[in-house]
């Protein structure tokens, strides 16, 4: 079964979390969700890294501040990992460079909204799995004919 662990860095990523989760669930994508950070408790995060790469999975690392989240289970795993940092205006968004400057070797992908993260997770799941990339493909079509009803009730007013 093709899945998504969702890392987070604390609880209080939760609520981010969450925003992908229900995306993921829209395309019928099946998802763990799990709290370790990378600074403080690195050996479980790594332990948690090695249970479930097994399965061939996608990671998705939510962690803000200083991301060593997704930069450390990306250097632990050769499974996908995209770094879905939650934006927060304490920091005026510039901790984003935390998630975008990697050392050599180590390369996470960056999504910054959670409905993007789903969908880039489904995407490399669905190469794959037929039931997903059917699924992605239904959710872009419906965003195709949502724009062009949209369009259409714009250009008739």
């Amino acid at each position: 079964m093709s899945k998504v662990v969702i890392i987070m860095g604390s609880k209080s990523d939760l609520r981010w979390s969450e925003n992908i989760i229900a995306a993921l669930d829209k395309l019928g994508v099946e998802s763990v969700l799990r709290v370790a950070s990378a600074h403080k408790v690195p050996l479980k995060c790594y332990e948690l890294i090695k249970e479930y790469e097994k399965e061939g999975v996608v990671f998705i690392t939510v962690a803000g501040r200083s991301n060593a989240l997704s930069g450390f289970t990306d250097a632990q795993t050769y499974c996908p990992v995209i770094a879905c940092p939650p934006y927060s205006d304490k920091f005026g968004g510039v901790d984003i460079y935390s998630s975008l400057r990697m050392p050599s070797g180590v390369a996470p992908m960056v999504v910054l909204e959670p409905e993007g993260a789903a969908i880039a997770a489904a995407k490399i799941l669905g190469l794959t799995d037929k039931r997903i990339q059917e699924k992605v493909q239904e959710y872009q079509d419906m965003t195709r004919e949502t724009l062009e009803k949209d369009n259409r009730e714009v250009s008739l007013g």
